[in-house]
C-alpha cells in the first residue's frame, strides 16, 4: 500500500475543522430549503463574511468533525443550492424597529398630551377611542384658531393713538401773507395789458383803451409796438403789492419785526410773503409762552385804491378785499388759494393755534399697514409719459421733506407741463413759465379740470406737522385809534377804516397733540395667542414642535433613506458572489453538514458595525 502524505493529511484535518466551526456558528439561522432566492443571497453573503473572518484568524487549531467523510471542492461549501440554508432576522429585532413599536415609544416620550394614551400599549379600545376623539378635536380647535389669528394678522391692522403732552418751547409756524388783489393797478402799463389783458383780466384787444381810462391811465400812444417777449413772473413780482407798502406794524413777542423778515414766495394768488419761513437755513423762531402777545402781530393796509376794476367775472379779479392767511410748516409750501384764511380790513383778528404734533411724531405707518410716503417727488415732466395722471416719481436729487401739498403742487405741474409745454409760475420744476396766452388758452383750463377729477393721488407723509386754528374778530379801530393811525401814516380816518386791518396769531398752550399709527397687531402678539392656544388644548410648546420634527426627520431617515442605502447594499453583495463563484475552483472542498436545531440568538446579540469591509464586518456576535 501506497504510504500517506504528511502534510495533505494535515490539510484535511484542518479543512474538516473549518466547517464544523462553521456550521455550529450558522446553526441557529438555518432554516428550510423553501426559502426564496433573496434569502439564499443573504446567506450566502453571511456565509462569506464567516469564512473570511475565521481565515483572518491563523495559528488557532479548529476542532475536528465528529464524523469524517469526503471533503468537498471550496466552491461548494455556501454556494447558492436549492437546499442551501438562509440567515432569519430575530423576532424580537423586528418587533423593535416595526413602525407602530415605534410610535409607541415616540407617544411615551412625546411632551404633547394625550398621545401616550392613543398610542400606548394595553388598555381597552374605548378608552383609546374616547382619548383619540378628544385629541382630535383638540387639534381642530386648535388650528381653526391659529387660522383665525394668521388671517388676522396679514390683514395689517393698525389704531391711532392720539396723546396730548407739554413742552417749554414750541417752533413757531410759518405765516403767509397775500394780498386778495393779485396786481396793482397804478403799475400796469399798455404792454402789459396787451401780453396779460386777455389771459389775466378777461379784456379783448378793443377794450384795452376804456380798461386804460378806467385804470386812470392814458390810453397807448399811436403806432404803440408792445415787446416780442414777456414774462408773468417779472410782471407779478414789479405789479404786485410790495411788503414794504402793506406792512404798517410788526411785532414778535413785542420785538419789532420789518419786512426782511420775511420771504417772497409766488402762489396761484401773486406775489406772497411768508414769516419765519426757515429759507436759506435760516434760524426758527420759537416762543416759550402761549397766549396773546407771545407770537406775531402786524398791521396791515391792503391797498384798496389800488384794486384792479372789475371788467368781466374772472378768477384774476376778485370781489373781495382783504389779506388771505395760512399757517403752515415749513417744511411744506403753501397751498394759500385753497388751504388759506381771509383776514378783512376793519378787523383785528385773533388765531389761535393748536400745534398738533412735535417734530416727526405724526406718524403715519407704510404699506401694507398703511399709506404713507417719505420720498419727495419730482415734479418735471416726462418726455414719454405711460398715462397723463401718474403721480410724479421719486426726486433724484436734493429735494425738500415730503409733504401732502408739495406732492400735490408736483403732480399738478407734471399734469400742466405734459399738456401745455410749460408750467405756471407758483409750480415747481424745470419747465418754462408759461406765456399769458398759454395760460388762458390751456394751463388754466388744465389745471381747473385736473382739480374737479382730484386725479393726483397723493398718500399722506409718514411724519408732518399740522396746527388747529380758532379764529375770533373784533372791529378795529376806534375813533379814537383811527384819528391816531390817520395822523401816524398821513391817512384819513376813513381810508384807515377801509383799508387797515390787524392779524395776531399765537398759540393757545405749550401743549400739544401727538397722533401716531401704531401696528394694532405686532408678530410678538402672534406668537403669544398661538402658543396661548397650544398649551390650552393640546399641552404643547414650540419645543413639542421640534419633537415632533424630530421624529419625522428620524422616520424619513431609516424608511425612505435605509431603503435606498439597503438595495446599493445588495446589489454589493450580488458582486461579491460572482466573484467568490469565479475563484471557488482554488478552494478545499468542506463536506455538506446537517447541523441540529440551536436556541435563537437573542436581539441583543445582533450589532452593527460602521465599517465598509467585508472582514471587519462581522453581524453577529454570541453572548
Amino acid at each position: 500500500p501506497l504510504k500517506a502524505d504528511p502534510l495533505q493529511l494535515r490539510l484535511s484535518r484542518t479543512a474538516s475543522s473549518r466547517a464544523a466551526l462553521l456550521a455550529s456558528s450558522a446553526a441557529p439561522y438555518l432554516v428550510s430549503a423553501s426559502e426564496p432566492p433573496a434569502q439564499h443571497r443573504a446567506q450566502q453573503s453571511h456565509s462569506q463574511v464567516l469564512e473570511e473572518a475565521e481565515l483572518d484568524r491563523p495559528g488557532q487549531y479548529l476542532p475536528t468533525l465528529s464524523s469524517p467523510g469526503p471533503t468537498p471542492a471550496p466552491s461548494t461549501w455556501f454556494s447558492p443550492t436549492p437546499w442551501a440554508p438562509a440567515m432569519k432576522r430575530p423576532s424580537g429585532l423586528e418587533e423593535a424597529q416595526s413602525p407602530a413599536s415605534d410610535i409607541r415609544v415616540f407617544a411615551s416620550s412625546c411632551s404633547m398630551h394625550g398621545l401616550v394614551h392613543v398610542f400606548g400599549p394595553g388598555g381597552p379600545m374605548a378608552r383609546r377611542g374616547l382619548w383619540t376623539t378628544a385629541v382630535l378635536l383638540a387639534l381642530a380647535t386648535l388650528l381653526y384658531q391659529v387660522a383665525g389669528r394668521v388671517r388676522y394678522y396679514g390683514e395689517f391692522h393698525h389704531e391711532t393713538a392720539l396723546e396730548e403732552r407739554e413742552s417749554r418751547r414750541l417752533t413757531f409756524p410759518a405765516v403767509t401773507l397775500c394780498n386778495i388783489n393779485p396786481l396793482r393797478r397804478s403799475r400796469l402799463t399798455p404792454n402789459d395789458l396787451h401780453w396779460a389783458g386777455p389771459a389775466l383780466l378777461g379784456l379783448e384787444p378793443t377794450e384795452h383803451a376804456a380798461y386804460l381810462r378806467a385804470l386812470g391811465q392814458p390810453p397807448a400812444p399811436p403806432g404803440f409796438m408792445p415787446s416780442p417777449t414777456f414774462d408773468v413772473a417779472r410782471l407779478y413780482a414789479r405789479a404786485g403789492h410790495a411788503l414794504e407798502d402793506m406792512l404798517l406794524a410788526c411785532r414778535y413777542r413785542g420785538w419789532l419785526c420789518g419786512p426782511e423778515n420775511f420771504t417772497t414766495v409766488f402762489t396761484r394768488m401773486g406775489q406772497c410773503y411768508t414769516f419765519n419761513s426757515g429759507a436759506e437755513g435760516a434760524e426758527l423762531l420759537t416762543t416759550p409762552k402761549g397766549g396773546m402777545g407771545n407770537g406775531l402781530e402786524v398791521l396791515l393796509d391792503v391797498q384798496q385804491d389800488e384794486y384792479l376794476p372789475v371788467w368781466r367775472d374772472t378768477e384774476e379779479t376778485p370781489f373781495e378785499v382783504g389779506i388771505r392767511v395760512q399757517v403752515h410748516s415749513q417744511e411744506e409750501p403753501p397751498l394759500i388759494d385753497q388751504l388759506g384764511f381771509g383776514a378783512a380790513p376793519g378787523y383785528q383778528t385773533f388765531v389761535s393755534c393748536q400745534k398738533q404734533q412735535a417734530s416727526s411724531l405724526l406718524s403715519f405707518l407704510p404699506p401694507p399697514w398703511g399709506d404713507c410716503s417719505s420720498v419727495s417727488l419730482d415734479p418735471d415732466f416726462e418726455p414719454e409719459p405711460s398715462g397723463p395722471l401718474d403721480p410724479p416719481r421719486p426726486s433724484l436729487g436734493p429735494s425738500p421733506p415730503y409733504s401732502l401739498i408739495g406732492c400735490r403742487l408736483a403732480c399738478e405741474s407734471r399734469y400742466v407741463a405734459r399738456k401745455c409745454g410749460c408750467r405756471m409760475m407758483h409750480m415747481p420744476g424745470g419747465a418754462p413759465v408759461c406765456s399769458p396766452p398759454q395760460y388762458k388758452d390751456c394751463a388754466h383750463p388744465a389745471l381747473d379740470a385736473m382739480l374737479q377729477k382730484d386725479a393726483c393721488t397723493c398718500p399722506n407723509p409718514c411724519a408732518s406737522t399740522r396746527y388747529a386754528k380758532e379764529l375770533s374778530m373784533v372791529r378795529m379801530p376806534s375813533r379814537a385809534a383811527a384819528r391816531y393811525l390817520a395822523r401816524k401814516h398821513n391817512r384819513s380816518e376813513a381810508y384807515i377804516a377801509e383799508n387797515v386791518l390787524m392779524l395776531d396769531i399765537f398759540f393757545e398752550a405749550l401743549n400739544y397733540e401727538t397722533v401716531e399709527q401704531k401696528k394694532a397687531y405686532e408678530m410678538s402678539e402672534l406668537l403669544g395667542d398661538i402658543g396661548g392656544q397650544m398649551g390650552l388644548f393640546i399641552g404643547a410648546s414650540l419645543l413639542t414642535v421640534l419633537e415632533i420634527l424630530d421624529y419625522l426627520c428620524e422616520v424619513f431617515r431609516d424608511r425612505v433613506l435605509g431603503y435606498f442605502w439597503n438595495q446599493k447594499r445588495s446589489q454589493r453583495h450580488s458582486s461579491a458572489n460572482l466573484l467568490q463563484e469565479g475563484l471557488g475552483s482554488q478552494r478545499t472542498p468542506v463536506p455538506h453538514l446537517s447541523l441540529g436545531s440551536r436556541p435563537p440568538t437573542p436581539p441583543c446579540a445582533v450589532t452593527k458595525t460602521l465599517s465598509s469591509s467585508q472582514r471587519t464586518c462581522y453581524l453577529v456576535t454570541q453572548l
